[in-house]
């Protein structure tokens, strides 16, 4: 198996597992490490900080595969290969352009109303001109 095959199955399980943690069929122990295991290996926050020589990427490298090994083994065998196809599935659909343009504009238009909110409160609070208008009193 190559390194390419292997990454895939990876990203595939981790997928496996974030569907396979909604089913009855999984014990709650299973939910609880694989919900931990999904949300560090989607998270953009590590354990330790990618830019940091060697150890950024180690974490990635052994902490995300030793996890999805456990959780793998925690979750019944018919279960995870149900999940499994239908991890694959998912990965073979073709990515929505059109998605990802309304989910950018809605991160737009959030950053946009949070920043008009907080000049808002810095001009109440603290007096704070914003482009050389006096204060509002």
């Amino acid at each position: 198996m190559t390194w390419q095959e292997r990454v895939r199955n990876l990203k595939r399980d981790v997928v496996a597992i974030a569907l396979a943690m909604r089913d009855r069929r999984v014990p709650w122990y299973a939910k609880a490490v694989g919900a931990c295991v999904v949300a560090y290996a989607l998270s953009p926050i590590d354990l330790i900080p990618d830019f940091v020589p060697v150890l950024g990427y180690l974490d990635d490298l052994v902490l995300v595969p030793l996890g999805l090994l456990l959780v793998v083994r925690l979750i019944p065998a018919d279960v995870l290969a149900e999940y499994r196809v239908a991890a694959a599935a998912v990965a073979e659909r073709p990515v929505s352009r059109a998605g990802a343009v309304v989910v950018i504009c809605l991160w737009i238009v959030a950053a946009l109303l949070l920043a008009i909110w907080l000049g808002a409160w810095a001009v109440g609070a603290f007096g704070v001109k914003i482009f050389g208008e006096p204060a509002l009193s």
